[in-house]
């Protein structure tokens, strides 16, 4: 954990999830995917120690609606197939 995290913490989820927080956490999950630097995994946003805050908050928020890490990696491969 990068020291940014330990002064702020993580962030607050919303008091329920709705389709949109869907939305917004998987583009987080997206944008704020792992690659492989000299020292370790980094965040390729931010090139914080992955997973960063934002990627971290996404997860949170797609297993509180219930979503298995199976099925949001296959929500998020329909996604880029979209924008293709």
């Amino acid at each position: 954990m990068d020291s940014i995290d330990k002064a702020l913490g993580e962030i607050p989820l919303p008091p329920y999830i709705t389709a949109e927080d869907v939305t917004f956490a998987l583009r987080a999950i997206n944008v704020h995917a792992a690659e492989q630097w000299p020292d370790g995994q980094r965040c390729r946003n931010d090139r914080a120690t992955h997973p960063c805050r934002l990627h971290r908050w996404g997860r949170r928020v797609l297993a509180m609606r219930g979503l298995t890490d199976q099925e949001f990696q296959t929500m998020l491969a329909e996604q880029e197939a979209a924008r293709a």
